[in-house]
């Protein structure tokens, strides 16, 4: 990983989109929870945050279309097409969701995990136009389709969602999938070309401005993965 758990600054806001083993990882919940301001959740996974020490004013749970303010952001509980569950008698016991951050300076959109679908557009044009969209590319496969996107159907899902800059997330950390590790890159990379969307593709670990997002350099076809890496993920 590019930073460890012990290097991690406080963080104000924290955001958690679904209960899935790859976006609720109780180990590093236990270990950042008392440098953690706010978690803004969806409905049903506050007592699952309870449980690993969170104090009760520290978490808000939300369900679609609903909003909480946060100083000066508005945080928006939008949906997506997907599941939840941990177990196998917890399937969609609780709720998994998009979500929508905004200010007075930008409009961000978050997808965390969905399929494509027409709640794009509804959430574009309630909420729309966004500076920066994070939405998933990678750990895809056709027969998910219904939950995980393409990489040509997420920059439709920008599209339709009145997105400027595109940053593709979701790849490049966990085997999830059997697709080449390079692939959801160089897909998104043609199918954005193709749309004229343009793409930030930062390093692992590496920060940028959301002002002022640079276009991407091809990192993933230079040497900078260790191959040991590039071997186990997708």
């Amino acid at each position: 990983m590019p930073i460890s758990l012990e290097e991690m600054p406080f963080i104000d806001i924290l955001i958690l989109s679904h209960n899935h083993y790859d976006h609720l990882d109780e180990p590093t919940l236990r270990a950042l929870k008392d440098r953690i301001g706010h978690v803004y959740t969806t409905l049903g996974i506050k007592s699952h945050l309870l449980a690993l020490g969170f104090e009760p004013s520290q978490v808000t749970e939300l369900d679609w279309w609903e909003q909480a303010q946060d100083r000066s952001l508005t945080i928006t509980a939008t949906p997506a097409q997907h599941f939840s569950g941990r177990g196998i008698f917890d399937r969609n016991k609780t709720l998994w969701a998009s979500w929508v951050i905004s200010s007075a300076q930008f409009n961000l959109f978050f997808g965390a995990d969905s399929g494509y679908f027409d709640g794009f557009a509804e959430i574009g044009k309630r909420f729309g136009p966004f500076d920066m969209t994070f939405l998933e590319n990678g750990a895809y496969n056709p027969r998910w389709q219904k939950i995980h996107m393409m990489p040509e159907e997420t920059v439709q899902a920008h599209l339709d969602l009145g997105g400027k800059w595109l940053f593709p997330i979701h790849n490049g950390s966990f085997k999830l999938s059997t697709h080449p590790w390079k692939e959801p890159f160089e897909r998104i990379s043609k199918a954005a070309e193709q749309a004229d969307v343009p793409v930030s593709f930062p390093i692992m670990g590496e920060i940028i401005r959301i002002q002022a997002p640079e276009t991407p350099e091809i990192w993933w076809k230079q040497d900078v993965i260790p191959a040991t890496t590039a071997e186990k993920s997708p």
